[in-house]
């Protein structure tokens, strides 16, 4: 898989979702509490702005330090992707990430799908929207994982055997040459002495053959290079599951006046945005991407809420979180990315790591990762009482 087409689809995926907040970012003027929130005394405006740059900057600082964490510690030892250590941090941003879907994302789209301010004639209230959103992401997940890590499996055996059949190629020219040289001094020779060059050559060319077509095929090692895949395809997925929910958070934080309500959120989604960077961080180092690969998942990730942030300041003054439109589309996407988040966590992360022969046959690291991630999602879930 080509990470940068990947980033590409969930850059447009983020742009796609702006385009569908964009006209719930207009009040609908009902009354109540399902109005226009109103724009606040001046004082206050001026303090949440200030509030809101501040959150920009930590959120990114806080994104990029969490995301990076891993991937330079892959220079360091202790933190290389088969260590001890590297299992009880994975196993502790996968506590993060699983308690974010279960406690952020998911009560947050039922609460969305089942307010009040949603049409009294509509299906909203009559169907668990937010369950079968979650069920729909978790479902679809399965799809792309196994789809894909099996489509780019079959496309990496594929290219392996065309440069096995290319190399084998060159080397049998290469033979043929070296008996054509070797035959013409001894053209005279006896019978004997060209049985013998035609059976080394012959058993030369064998031994290069079988070589040959084992180190093109696999590369290095066959259980690596599917290992790569499949972690690929699960960093991408994740980061799609991710950015969905970092884009909404960060339009609701840039749109909010309320500086009591933004003081506590800084704190606390910086420390989201760090825990969920280290998860993303942990399997884009076991993914083995290249540099530029690496640099471009990164950025897209810690960009996500801080242009949140400036899209939602920029549509502070007209936006409504209560208007009916407001409420569907971030319900259905929360509930969305909480499946995708849950699934991830489960099976793509947890599921892996605990039944690694590795982890299987020691005791204390297999009671390290469990503590480790229940610590992860123990943490990430008091977070949920300031954001």
């Amino acid at each position: 898989m080509r990470p940068p087409r990947a980033v590409l689809v969930l850059a447009a995926a983020a742009a796609l979702l702006l385009l569908l907040l964009a006209p719930a970012a207009r009040a609908d003027g009902g009354g109540g509490g399902c109005g226009a929130d109103g724009a606040g005394a001046p004082g206050d405006r001026a303090r949440a702005r200030a509030l809101k740059i501040a959150a920009f900057f930590s959120i990114l600082v806080c994104g990029a330090l969490g995301c990076c964490l891993p991937v330079l510690g892959r220079r360091v030892p202790a933190l290389r992707a088969d260590g001890d250590v590297f299992f009880l941090v994975k196993a502790f941003a996968a506590g993060v990430i699983l308690a974010t879907g279960f406690i952020h994302i998911l009560p947050d789209a039922f609460e969305k799908l089942t307010s009040e301010c949603l049409p009294a004639g509509g299906p909203w209230k009559d169907f668990p929207f937010a369950g079968f959103g979650a069920m729909v992401g978790a479902i679809g997940t399965l799809v792309v994982d196994t789809v894909a890590t099996g489509y780019f499996t079959r496309l990496h055996f594929k290219d392996s055997a065309t440069a096995a059949a290319a190399a084998v190629g060159d080397e049998e020219k290469q033979q043929q040459q070296q008996q054509a040289t070797a035959a013409a001094p001894h053209a005279g020779g006896s019978d004997d002495r060209e049985g013998h060059v035609h059976m080394h050559t012959h058993a030369t060319h064998g031994h290069a053959h079988g070589s040959t077509a084992l180190v093109a095929a696999v590369g290095g090692g066959e259980g690596d290079k599917e290992h790569a895949l499949r972690h690929r395809v699960i960093a991408q997925v994740l980061e799609l599951g991710i950015v969905v929910h970092s884009v909404i958070i960060g339009i609701s934080l840039g749109a909010s006046e309320e500086p009591s309500t933004i003081k506590p959120l800084v704190v606390a989604l910086s420390f989201h945005q760090m825990f969920e960077g280290m998860g993303l961080g942990g399997c884009i180092v076991q993914a083995k991407f290249k540099l530029r690969s690496i640099v471009t998942m990164v950025l897209f990730f810690c960009l996500t809420t801080p242009v949140g942030i400036l899209v939602g300041i920029g549509i502070s003054s007209v936006y409504n979180e209560n208007s009916p439109t407001a409420l569907i589309v971030e319900g259905i996407l929360n509930s969305v990315a909480a499946g995708i988040l849950v699934y991830m966590a489960l099976v793509d992360l947890l599921a892996e790591d605990f039944m690694n022969p590795k982890v299987q046959s020691r005791g204390k690291l297999q009671l390290g990762i469990n503590v480790s991630m229940l610590v992860g999602a123990g943490l990430m879930s008091m977070l949920a009482k300031w954001a």
